[in-house]
C-alpha cells in the first residue's frame, strides 16, 4: 500500500529555516490582486491599497503564511515523508486552513516544522493532513494545515476522519463582491514559490485534463481573504484569527470571482463561484474567524 498511515504519523517532523522580507510580501499581495481592486476609483494609489504595496505602510495579509519562505517545506515535501509514496497525478489540494497566533511581521526569520498530522481513509481515496507550525524567537506565529486528497489510495479500513462541515448560511448574503482574475494572474502568483507548470504551461495543463492552465487554488484563497478584510473587517488584517476553506472547483485566468459574504458574531462565512460558468463553485465551507 503506497500510504502506510502508521509510519507516516510516526515519522519525525521535518524542519526548515525560512525568511521573508517586504519584497516577498509585496509580490504576494500583487499576486492576489492588490492595487487592482475594482471597488477603488484609483486602486494603484488608493491609501487602503497602499497598505498592501508600499513598504512604508505595509501590513501582511494572513494568507501570506501559505507562501512565506517560498512555501517551504511545502506540500510536495510532505508527500515524500516516510510512509507516503503516491503518484502526484492522483493528488488534489482539497482544503487549506491557517491559524494565526499573532500578526505576521513584514520582515521575519522563523523555523517551520512539518509533519503528517492525520491520515484518513475515504474508501476510494485517502486524505493526508500536512501540518506546518512556524515559530520565531518570540514564539509561535502560525499553523498551516493542507488537506491533500489522494485518489485510489483508500480502502485499508482506517479512520474516516471528521465529517462535520460548517452549517450553511441562511438568507441572502450581507455583501457580494466581484473580483476579476487577470489573464496573467497565475504567472504573477507563481513567483511567490509555486512553480507547478499546471498554472503556466498549456501543454502540461492538457495532460492534466484542462484545456488551458488553471489558477492556483491558494491564489483564489488569498484573493478571497483580501476581499473579506477589505469589505467587512475595516481593512485590518490583524483582526483575522483563522481562515479555512475547501477547494470545490477550478478557476481559469480571465474569469471573475463572485464572493458572497455572511456576517456572523465572530466570523464571516464565504462562498466563492466563477461568474462566467454559471456560478460554478470554487471555494466552499469557507470561514474567516476574526476578533
Amino acid at each position: 500500500m503506497p500510504i502506510d498511515a502508521a509510519t507516516a504519523l510516526a515519522a519525525e517532523p521535518r524542519t526548515a529555516e525560512i525568511a521573508w522580507g517586504h519584497k516577498d510580501v509585496q509580490l504576494y499581495h500583487l499576486g492576489v490582486g492588490a492595487a487592482a481592486n475594482p471597488d477603488r476609483s484609483n486602486p494603484a494609489t488608493d491609501p487602503d491599497e497602499l497598505r498592501y504595496t508600499l513598504e512604508s505602510r505595509l501590513h501582511v495579509l494572513p494568507s501570506f503564511a501559505t507562501v512565506a519562505g517560498a512555501g517551504s517545506p511545502g506540500v510536495i515535501g510532505g508527500l515524500s515523508m516516510p510512509g507516503v509514496d503516491v503518484n502526484l497525478a492522483h493528488v488534489l489540494h482539497g482544503g487549506q486552513s491557517v491559524e494565526l497566533h499573532r500578526p505576521i511581521p513584514v520582515e521575519g526569520k522563523a523555523v517551520a516544522t512539518s509533519r503528517v498530522a492525520a491520515v484518513y481513509d475515504k474508501g476510494k481515496a485517502a486524505i493526508l493532513v500536512l501540518r506546518t507550525e512556524v515559530a520565531d524567537t518570540e514564539g509561535p506565529l502560525w499553523t498551516n494545515d493542507a488537506q491533500i486528497f489522494v485518489r485510489g489510495e483508500g480502502g485499508w479500513g482506517g479512520d474516516r476522519g471528521p465529517s462535520t462541515r460548517p452549517e450553511a448560511p441562511t438568507g441572502p448574503p450581507d455583501k457580494v463582491v466581484e473580483r476579476p482574475v487577470r489573464e496573467d494572474q497565475a504567472l504573477l502568483y507563481r513567483l511567490s514559490g509555486d512553480w507547478n507548470p499546471l498554472h503556466a504551461d498549456p501543454e502540461f495543463a492538457k495532460l492534466a485534463g484542462f484545456d488551458r492552465p488553471i489558477l492556483h487554488g491558494l491564489c483564489t484563497y488569498g484573493i478571497t481573504l483580501k476581499a473579506v478584510v477589505d469589505t467587512l473587517l475595516g481593512g485590518d488584517v490583524g483582526r483575522v484569527r483563522a481562515y479555512r476553506t475547501r477547494f470545490a472547483g477550478v478557476v481559469f485566468p480571465g474569469e471573475t470571482l463572485r464572493i458572497r459574504l455572511w456576517r456572523q458574531e465572530d466570523s464571516v462565512q464565504v462562498a466563492v463561484t466563477a461568474v462566467e460558468r454559471d456560478d460554478a463553485p470554487v471555494l466552499a465551507d469557507t470561514v474567516v474567524e476574526h476578533a
